[in-house]
């Protein structure tokens, strides 16, 4: 990540009036400024200990970029606070990385505090940002007004960036290319929170190969919310244009954005509206889930080339395929070529093992990785990678993944229930997942009671669509294991 600070530090000095983000309302910083927040911000942080946990909660913004650039500037790791986490999922990943910084909205503060009970009530639950590791001190950095429950003593960023004597383009420090740059959680596990720790060296090879992998520089905008496609854009001195939560199409004419990245799921739904896409759109990127053929043949009449993204959390990316090429595949999903760098070895019964230069330094608590096995079946077409389907039970929804054995244990303890399993549904159409709910009831088994207990035990982003009461489970082989493929045909029939 130093190696972006120290790019948009050079553009800056360069050329200062560049315009560097245009914001959600359309406003515009260059990189001059730019740099001047990102140097402030480290300067405010300076004195702690290199690669201090940050718990990072402020939405995608121009101050969202220039607090997380600024943090890992100043040696801090992000740490996501994920809204709508059970709470001992929460506390697991406080025990875990041990924030020594909080960086949050002051709305937030007021949300997991004074208004704590109201927030719950509507769905977003988060942790104690005043104090997330009970008995850990934090040091707090904020931005918006003050309001209700922002600690004392806490830095407001409009404050630190009116006294900051920071020089626009100045020079970063370096720092180690192994130290700690990020930990990203991929499972609400408590017992064993599963955090992805990517590394200053690892998220640098990896937006590098983002940066690579197709045309970007001065003069085109990148309209996502997406970090890994929003600092490849600010690296190549492009411009980097924040969704304003509008209609995309309009956004994207408004901006005349020429690259940007989508969900199938969601571009389906745009496409349907607006089957044609702005002439300044050069390129369409999809990633998240796989794009069913009807979504890539409307993305490519819409205009712009379209190019899908193999990548996943530990790996970023892996593989770049175009539309063309993945509707021209007989057999399978291809996934494109590994760009370069990457490291593939197919194991035995074709689970797909990935390495390289962007790969995670390591899992929070665990040993280095050398290689991280993806879950997904493939085979080897030449030096192509076509994914054969998922090795595990993983459901993706509206680009999230959603690993049912985290929740089932925890649901089938509630009252009024016997046994509990999540399956998805594949609608072709969109290529997402219905995620539902199979229960087996018990005495006292209350259909209405079950939704309220369920935002205390499942994600928010895994809650499923709809519950299905069975009067058993299928079941096969001699341990009489669950059959999920035989209960997927089963709700499915009674959709």
């Amino acid at each position: 990540m130093n190696d972006i600070v120290s790019g948009i530090m050079t553009i800056a000095g360069r050329e200062p009036g560049r315009t560097a983000i245009v914001d959600g309302r359309g406003r515009e910083i260059t990189y001059g400024e730019l740099a001047r927040r990102v140097s402030a911000v480290r300067d405010a942080m300076g004195g702690g200990r290199p690669g201090d946990g940050v718990l990072f909660a402020v939405r995608p913004g121009v101050d969202a970029v220039a607090l997380a650039l600024g943090a890992v500037a100043a040696g801090g790791t992000l740490v996501l606070a994920d809204p709508g986490l059970a709470p001992d999922v929460l506390a697991a990943r406080m025990a875990a990385t041990r924030p020594a910084w909080v960086i949050s909205e002051s709305l937030l503060y007021t949300l997991s505090g004074p208004l704590r009970r109201l927030a719950r009530r509507r769905g977003l639950l988060l942790p104690d940002l005043a104090d997330p590791l009970p008995g850990h001190p934090v040091r707090h950095l904020y931005t918006g007004p003050w309001l209700p429950g922002v600690p004392r003593g806490a830095l407001r960023l409009s404050r630190v960036l009116r006294r900051s004597s920071a020089v626009p383009g100045r020079e970063v420090y370096g720092a180690d290319p192994d130290q700690p740059a990020a930990v990203i959680f991929t499972s609400g596990t408590t017992a064993r929170p599963r955090g992805v720790v990517h590394t200053r060296g690892s998220l640098a090879a990896g937006l590098e190969m983002f940066r690579s992998a197709f045309p970007l520089g001065p003069g085109d905008v990148v309209h996502t919310d997406q970090l890994m496609l929003g600092l490849p854009a600010l690296l190549a001195g492009a411009t980097w244009s924040l969704p304003g939560g509008g209609d995309l199409a309009a956004e994207l004419a408004a901006r005349r954005a020429t690259h940007t990245f989508a969900v199938p799921v969601h571009l389906d739904r745009l496409l349907r509206e607006t089957p044609r896409l702005p002439e300044t759109l050069r390129y369409l990127l999809l990633g998240a889930a796989p794009a069913p053929p009807g979504v890539l043949r409307r993305a490519i009449e819409a205009g712009p080339e379209v190019l899908s993204v193999y990548a996943m959390t530990e790996a970023l990316p892996i593989a770049i395929a175009s539309a063309h090429e993945k509707l021209a595949q007989a057999e399978g999903d291809l996934l494109g070529e590994p760009l370069p760098g990457v490291g593939v070895r197919v194991a035995e019964d074709g689970e797909l093992f990935v390495s390289g230069p962007h790969l995670a330094r390591r899992y929070l608590g665990e040993e280095p990785l050398r290689e991280i096995a993806t879950g997904d079946l493939v085979r080897l077409e030449g030096d192509r990678l076509v994914l054969l389907g998922r090795k595990k039970d993983m459901i993706l929804r509206d680009g999230v993944n959603i690993y049912p054995g985290l929740y089932e244990s925890g649901i089938a303890a509630l009252p009024g229930v016997a046994e509990a399993a999540i399956v998805g549904l594949s609608d072709p159409e969109t290529g997402d997942e219905e995620v539902v709910l199979a229960v087996v009831p018990s005495e006292g088994y209350d259909e209405g009671l079950l939704r309220r207990a369920l935002p205390e035990i499942v994600d928010a982003a895994a809650l499923p669509d709809r519950i299905e009461p069975l009067d058993a489970f299928p079941r096969s082989g001699r341990a009489d294991k669950l059959d999920r493929a035989a209960l997927r045909d089963l709700v499915a029939r009674r959709a």
